[in-house]
């Protein structure tokens, strides 16, 4: 799969981004099949941090409801869906990269491959984080409201898509650092701007929680701002040490500024 010349006649441009669509697909639809027979383990696994806040199937297994056939058929090719693009990244990645690196120049070309990794990297350690802390008092403030009123029905439909939108919410929240460093780094906003402006930063930061949280809780709200802050600090007290040299100059041209 090698990586094509810059200079193309556009239909051979479209000629080959239709080749590495199809192999995107083609590996992708064989993933798909392949993880919908493991459907149950995978679902299984997802449920595992809200255990026990659902019945028991009496073997152990966290039990869902379907309330028709087509539901569950749904659910499964979801999940399998999910599975398949996490475990065909690679390719799917490297397609695009293939198709669009010829396009970049040689000063971007060096910055495109660090910034993908750790782009990828925030993404799985935010879906971990949600995995490991989020899910389980999330769905317990949830499960609680139900107290003095009535039970809650566990709808498979329901439950796996929350969870799914979960992940993905965090996921995408653990960006934050990435979009700090560039933007000090290309001096959209200097360090110094987004230092003094913190106050400004937590309550943008704590109104995105409550748009991004899909059960829009409390709970979740607050433990993903807390994540949040942290990450925010973190980013500034990295961008401090790596970018300490363009941080200066950054202070000298508002120096400047203020004193013109």
């Amino acid at each position: 799969m090698p990586i094509g010349p810059a200079r193309m006649p556009l239909f051979d441009h479209l000629g080959e981004l239709r080749m590495r669509l199809v192999r995107i697909v083609a590996c992708l639809a064989v993933a798909v099949v392949v993880f919908y027979m493991a459907t149950p383990t995978m679902g299984q696994f997802l449920l595992m941090p809200i255990a026990g806040f659902l019945p028991d199937s009496g073997a152990g297994e966290a039990w869902l409801y379907a309330l028709d056939p087509f539901e569950a058929f749904s659910v499964r090719f979801e999940i399998s869906l999910w599975a398949g693009v996490v475990a065909t990244s690679p390719v799917i990645l490297w397609q695009l990269l293939a198709f669009f690196l010829p396009a970049l120049k040689p000063e971007e070309r060096k910055w495109f491959i660090p910034t993908f990794s750790a782009a990828v990297a925030l993404f799985i350690i935010g879906t971990v984080f949600c995995y490991c802390v989020i899910l389980t008092p999330a769905f317990q403030w949830l499960t609680d409201q139900a107290m003095g009123l009535g039970s809650v029905l566990p709808r498979m439909s329901s439950y796996i898509d929350m969870i799914i939108k979960f992940e993905i919410a965090f996921g995408f929240a653990f960006e934050l650092p990435l979009v700090i460093f560039y933007l000090v780094i290309f001096d959209v906003i200097p360090y110094k701007k987004l230092r003094g402006s913190w106050r400004t930063v937590y309550v943008v930061l704590m109104v995105l929680c409550a748009v991004v949280t899909p059960d829009a809780s409390p709970v979740t709200m607050l433990l993903m701002f807390a994540a949040m802050i942290v990450l925010y600090e973190g980013s500034l007290f990295l961008a401090r040490i790596v970018l300490a040299r363009r941080i200066k100059r950054q202070n000298a041209e508002l120096a400047a500024e203020e004193d013109e």
